[in-house]
């Protein structure tokens, strides 16, 4: 809500000092205040998932030669004895993976419940709910070219991937329920958990690499909106710089290492499996290094995604009610201040009294 000028013709005139003080007490928050400049960097973050999410959707659905390395790399699972036999070889890993999701719901409605923050809870849950029904609407919408069965695909079209998708979007979600002191702990450990998650099922061949990145890209920028949204209303407010880093390290440390590990051996990998033939046979190398590659850029994207939310809110609080504004401006200023340090004036006689 921008002054206007009627010298200018009613055009929008730059915020100044003095407006400061009018604009938090009618617009709801100052010129350059925190929560705008919450909002105006959880806005391009969310805007840049979803241009990730169309550049992954165009680039591994729409063209040939995606489709082609997303088959491989589905194919590779059984090149690769070691991931073949630990599939293999616990067949409780597909029902553990489906009780943690259970657990993993439980535990986000419960966090918020026992915090008593209601209306967070909602909130969270709505994000939940939204990612999956976009994720069903892109499944079931978005248009696929004729599957050729050239790449023998073992796994049908799940773009994105709807567990994937809740996974990355509880432990997304938690970003707002847990405390700040703890949020990099959590979030941390709950997207490792959903990393892993998302490993296991193109492991076990019930999606594809580029399912999980566009489950994760999904989630991200449906949290980021939330975190806007809540900034728009004013409801954060700066948080304590001190004593929050090091105790999230034992999560953020292993995330970041699996973050810069994944993405750097992913595109390493990525230009020696793209030139796969258009037909079958393929080189059973070939299929196991393409599995590997899709593996090291689903976790890589992933544990990024949770990095770069963790990163917009290191210094938010969204516990508590909007950020405060001092009083200033002329008004006060021309109110006076005498010797003893009392301003007069008709909205405050403390220096220190805010407007909340």
């Amino acid at each position: 809500m921008a002054p206007y000028d009627r010298r200018t013709g009613g055009s929008p005139r730059p915020l100044k000092a003095g407006d400061t003080w009018w604009y938090a007490a009618v617009a709801g928050e100052a010129a350059d205040s925190f929560s705008t400049r919450v909002r105006a960097r959880t806005r391009r973050a969310c805007l840049g998932a979803v241009l990730l999410l169309t550049l992954v959707y165009a680039g591994l659905v729409l063209t040939a030669t995606g489709r082609r390395w997303s088959d491989a790399a589905v194919t590779g699972r059984r090149a690769d004895t070691r991931v073949a036999e630990l599939v293999r070889d616990h067949p409780s890993l597909a029902g553990a993976a489906t009780l943690s999701l259970v657990l993993a719901c439980l535990v986000l409605a419960g966090t918020g419940l026992v915090r008593r923050r209601y209306a967070l809870t909602g909130a969270a849950a709505g994000t939940v709910a939204v990612s999956l029904a976009l994720a069903g609407l892109l499944q079931r919408y978005a248009p696929r070219p004729p599957a050729d069965g050239t790449a023998g695909a073992l796994a049908p079209s799940g773009f994105p991937s709807v567990p994937a998708t809740l996974a990355f979007g509880i432990a997304f979600a938690l970003t707002v329920l847990v405390p700040r002191r703890s949020r990099g702990l959590v979030v941390g450990a709950a997207t490792l958990w959903a990393v892993a998650l998302g490993a296991y099922s193109v492991a076990a061949g019930d999606h594809r690499p580029g399912d999980v990145i566009s489950a994760a890209l999904l989630a991200l920028a449906v949290q980021c909106g939330l975190i806007a949204l809540l900034a728009r209303r004013g409801r954060v407010r700066p948080g304590t710089r001190r004593g929050t880093t090091l105790r999230g390290l034992p999560a953020t440390l292993p995330l970041a290492l699996l973050a810069a590990g994944g993405l750097v051996a992913g595109f390493l990998l990525l230009g020696d499996t793209l030139g796969l033939p258009a037909t079958a046979p393929y080189d059973p190398g070939e299929l196991r290094l393409a599995h590997r590659c899709g593996q090291a850029l689903a976790a890589g994207v992933g544990a990024a995604a949770g990095l770069v939310l963790l990163a917009l809110v290191r210094h938010v609080d969204l516990d508590g009610g909007p950020a405060s504004y001092r009083l200033g401006g002329p008004f006060v200023e021309d109110s006076g201040a005498p010797e003893q340090g009392e301003l007069v004036g008709p909205f405050t006689e403390n220096r220190d009294h805010e407007i909340s």
